[in-house]
């Protein structure tokens, strides 16, 4: 289904500076990936695949909905807004209408319970961002050349005029990055700072560098779980895209079956992704997937499935078919930092919760969403809400960096000037 809608007065401008007048943009809603051309969906993303990340590829969000674990019967009906000027696009964003909150992370079942209490619809919403995905990245994707302020104008009114036929109460743009969540504070939006924990590195030269930071029992107790799997007679070793592709099914079948036996087994655990996607993503994008997999006796007991962008590792999905002690922190943590010290990647992404993080030296940093609520009684007071969240979210992390980490200050190789480490501005650049 594609729904043209009218372009809002204030347009993107092509060339940005050339004092030319900019030709008018149609705005358009897709039901369905497979309704944009996957070429010309990507070239949004290739001036800055790693701030875009690959989880909003044509080929990521196609095998969401593709599988059947982001489609109108799972809950995710597909509303996509894309803006062309004479036929080519210029700006688009992945969006869903949601008639609850599962899968999409965006923790507002608080909110939607206290408006159920005060009989104030709150669904349908709008959730702009991916599918079971808590990793920032764009969120409004814009060609190279065109004006960014002026593009995300656009799709939030797009997006306003949504909500105003189809009788949607809300809008929530999750974990865009910073940059952005402030490019729609500009047009309207609230937003909200909450946090995850991820590992930097600022230039070890080995895993050894790394620990050292740690206080002496900490550090013990470290070597100590990363000496179990060769006791349980346990190897590990990462797969890349290459091999993967060579045989993507029999990967799928394995990895979907890991996944699903640690999922069944959290009172919790919900599975909302199965074999099919794995499939999909394995044979279309293998280059940015990888595989930690942990073999004893030649059968794979455990394994990570993690997406790698230029100088990220993102850690997503997790699962055992074998129970021995340390094996999650190794495969799903240890691994990956090792590996990221050694191809000099500068974060690993470990997932959205975990404070058993903080004790194996990742470290709390900013997530960002950006909310619109239509309903002028809900507006008001989720905005005072926010406004207190966020300075209560900011402190407690400044708490946190002035005295509460475990990690020594790294001063660099053999005592030296501490390299450069990614600050709050470029961690995301």
């Amino acid at each position: 289904m594609t729904r043209g809608v009218s372009p809002p007065e204030s347009e993107p401008s092509g060339r940005p500076g050339t004092g030319e007048r900019p030709v008018p943009v149609e705005a358009h809603v897709h039901a369905a990936m497979a309704e944009v051309p996957a070429a010309a969906w990507d070239r949004l993303l290739a001036h800055e695949p790693d701030r875009a990340t690959p989880f909003v590829s044509h080929a990521w969000l196609d095998a969401l909905e593709q599988s059947g674990a982001a489609s109108p019967d799972a809950g995710w009906a597909g509303r996509h807004v894309v803006l062309r000027r004479a036929g080519r696009i210029v700006a688009a964003a992945p969006a869903w209408l949601k008639r609850d909150s599962d899968g999409d992370f965006g923790r507002d079942w608080g909110w939607a319970d206290a408006a159920r209490r005060a009989r104030i619809p709150y669904y349908p919403k709008l959730v702009v961002g991916v599918p079971f995905t808590p990793v920032s990245g764009r969120r409004v994707l814009v060609a190279a050349g065109e004006d960014r302020r002026e593009a995300v104008r656009a799709v939030v009114e797009v997006l306003r005029d949504l909500c105003r036929d189809e009788g949607v109460r809300s809008v929530h743009v999750l974990f865009p990055r910073e940059d952005e969540a402030r490019e729609l504070e500009a047009e309207g939006l609230a937003l909200r700072l909450d946090f995850q924990y991820h590992w930097v590195n600022p230039g070890y030269r080995g895993f050894d560098d790394f620990v050292s930071r740690f206080p002496s029992r900490r550090r013990n107790a470290m070597r100590r779980e990363r000496a179990a799997p060769a006791r349980q007679g346990i190897s590990i070793r990462t797969v890349h895209g290459d091999e993967l592709a060579e045989a993507p099914s029999r990967w799928a079948r394995d990895v979907a079956r890991l996944h699903e036996a640690s999922v069944s087994r959290m009172a919790w655990g919900r599975r909302f992704l199965d074999r099919p996607f794995y499939e999909r993503v394995l044979r279309d994008m293998p280059g940015s997937l990888e595989v930690v997999e942990a073999r004893r006796e030649g059968r794979i007991v455990g394994m990570a499935f993690n997406v790698a962008s230029g100088d990220r590792l993102f850690g997503r999905y997790w699962g055992a078919v074998e129970d021995h002690p340390f094996l999650h922190f190794n495969v799903a943590l240890y691994h990956s930092v090792d590996d990221c010290i050694r191809r000099g990647l500068r974060v690993f992404e470990g997932g959205a919760g975990g404070e058993h993080k903080l004790v194996r030296g990742f470290e709390p940093a900013e997530t960002w969403s950006a909310h619109l609520f239509l309903d002028p009684r809900l507006d008001a007071p989720l905005r005072r809400h926010l406004a207190e969240e966020r300075t209560a979210a900011a402190e407690a992390v400044s708490r946190w960096r002035a005295g509460s980490s475990l990690l020594r200050p790294w001063r660099g190789p053999a005592g030296g000037p501490a390299p450069a480490a990614p600050g709050d501005a470029d961690r995301d650049a």
